[in-house]
């Protein structure tokens, strides 16, 4: 464990802006996509579900806090996206196929991504993303609130078309089952990318090199780019039904291709290979040579360094 790190009124004041300006983009999300939605007691189910999504992770937060530690986190993340949509599917009055698929889109991703996130970070042992903020309990909850914005975000395509009011609803058409394939293949490039890098880095060979083999010699982030194509596919198969403010859904994808490729995702790891690689002939080659986001269909051809 980490000392605490001091919290300067600057960084507190803003992680509570951080906290009110996720609370506010939730309850807006919320009340756009409840749009011809069904209800629970008069209250609109996808509200429910955005505001379960922030309560599941303001209570995980008190016993993080007061323990300091981060290793339930991303795990607490998953479990929101599969609880909550169980819960829509199975409280929503005569859910159509569409609703059941998508609710399982999304709970087959959230456990795959779960145990495999949890798997990491019990074997690292720790996440030093989180090792100054710890300390901080505003710091420490600003990242919380977040994921449960991320989580209402992510989820909101599947969530208001679960939701959707029984005389919204329709068939099953072509852009369904488009949106079925394409979720299909994001998946598959997304276990696929992360089970070759899982194996690159058991090979103590590996311990102080890049991977740049199997999907990653065609890009230098293929599990980001299933990731995306996920969630595209979860859009399509939820759009036939949005009407409205209920297209607030169009949100989804686009937040994620946004976190992944300009906030929290390929940033991050570029900078970090960058530090670590970035005077090196062969990385240099493989970055200049290798798209970061969509793969090419063919491998690159190697360069000859000197």
């Amino acid at each position: 464990m980490s000392s605490p790190t001091p919290t300067t009124p600057k960084s507190s004041r803003s992680s509570l802006i951080a906290i009110v300006a996720a609370l506010v983009i939730g309850a807006l999300v919320a009340l756009a996509g409840s749009q011809n939605g069904a209800t629970l007691s008069g209250i609109p189910l996808f509200a429910l579900a955005v505001a379960a999504a922030f309560a599941i992770q303001i209570l995980a937060f008190i016993p993080a806090m007061i323990l300091r530690t981060e290793r339930f986190f991303d795990l607490t993340g998953s479990l929101t996206f599969f609880v909550i949509s169980a819960a829509l599917v199975l409280l929503t009055p005569l859910p159509d196929a569409r609703s059941w698929i998508l609710a399982a889109m999304v709970m087959l991703w959230a456990a795959r991504l779960g145990s495999f996130l949890a798997l990491r970070v019990h074997k690292a042992g720790s996440d030093g993303r989180f090792d100054e903020i710890k300390g901080s309990p505003v710091r420490f909850l600003q990242v919380w609130v977040i994921q449960g914005a991320w989580v209402s975000l992510t989820a909101a395509a599947a969530w208001i078309a679960i939701s959707t009011d029984a005389a919204a609803r329709a068939p099953l058409g072509w852009l369904s089952i488009l949106g079925i394939i394409v979720w299909l293949v994001g998946m598959a490039i997304e276990i696929v990318a992360d089970a070759q890098k899982s194996a690159f880095r058991k090979d103590p060979r590996n311990r102080h090199e890049f991977i740049r083999t199997g999907l990653w010699s065609r890009s230098r982030h293929p599990n980001y780019f299933g990731e995306i194509v996920i969630w595209v596919g979860v859009f399509l198969t939820a759009a036939p039904v949005l009407a409205g403010w209920q297209w607030v859904a169009l949100l989804s994808p686009l937040f994620v291709i946004l976190l992944l490729t300009r906030v929290s995702g390929i940033p991050l790891l570029e900078a970090r290979a960058e530090k670590k690689w970035g005077d090196h002939p062969d990385y240099i080659a493989y970055r200049d040579s290798t798209p970061a986001l969509i793969p090419k269909l063919t491998r690159p051809e190697a360069r000859v360094t000197a």
